[in-house]
């Protein structure tokens, strides 16, 4: 009896044009309808690997990694300066989910940076802040803001060292007067002093001590 061959259906032809639509390994330049571009690999259809997006709205680039269509792993985050045009650093460092995530470094101005621990597109971890007048804050974050031990240092080098909660100081903690050869030791509430002790501290070396020393309280009983 002779063998009877079934005859193949004839494939769509969307289905072979969706194949080769199909974005997969390294790819030259791919613009999308909003006019934005990408530069790179591709795993699925979606931005994958190294790569290099530029939105064309805002004028922004990024350089990194990428990860089933987000920014994922280490990256540069750049926008153009609207006086010259030329690209200025805002981030960089880990990314993930197309938020800042790891360990990085944010400008926020030409004099105001901050590196350190981010999780969620928040400075959360450790890290250190510095600002445009000359003060340093150190320590734990969370969620944007001081939580946990940390130092706040002023520009004349006086300091505070100890709990904060919030962004405020809160908890035991000392400032230190480097100017003055002092050191207030208190308990903070929401950075009121409520309770502490003053004494010298250096005030040999200090620049500007006052007058007369502190004098020493001797209890009786």
């Amino acid at each position: 009896m002779p063998h009877l061959k079934t005859p193949r259906k004839p494939r769509p032809l969307w289905k072979e044009w969706d194949r080769k639509a199909q974005k997969c390994g390294v790819r030259h330049t791919v613009y999308s309808v909003n006019g934005d571009e990408y530069t790179g690999e591709w795993l699925d259809n979606k931005k994958h690997g190294k790569g290099t997006q530029v939105w064309k709205k805002t004028g922004a680039i990024y350089d990194g990694d990428w990860k089933c269509g987000n920014r994922s792993g280490f990256g540069t985050f750049s926008l153009p300066d609207p006086v010259t045009g030329e690209y200025v650093k805002v981030y960089s460092g880990g990314w993930k989910d197309d938020m800042k995530d790891g360990f990085g470094t944010y400008f926020y101005s030409e004099t105001e940076h901050y590196e350190g621990e981010w999780k969620k597109d928040k400075r959360s971890g450790w890290g250190r802040m510095y600002y445009g007048d000359g003060g340093i804050a150190e320590g734990e974050w969370l969620n944007d803001k001081l939580n946990g031990q940390g130092m706040f240092r002023l520009a004349n080098e006086n300091r505070y060292e100890g709990s904060w909660k919030n962004g405020m100081k809160h908890g035991p903690g000392k400032f230190v007067y480097l100017d003055k050869g002092q050191l207030y030791e208190a308990v903070w509430v929401e950075n009121i002093a409520k309770c502490g002790k003053m004494s010298d501290f250096g005030r040999e070396g200090a620049p500007a001590p006052p007058v007369y020393p502190i004098p020493k309280v001797w209890a009786t009983f």
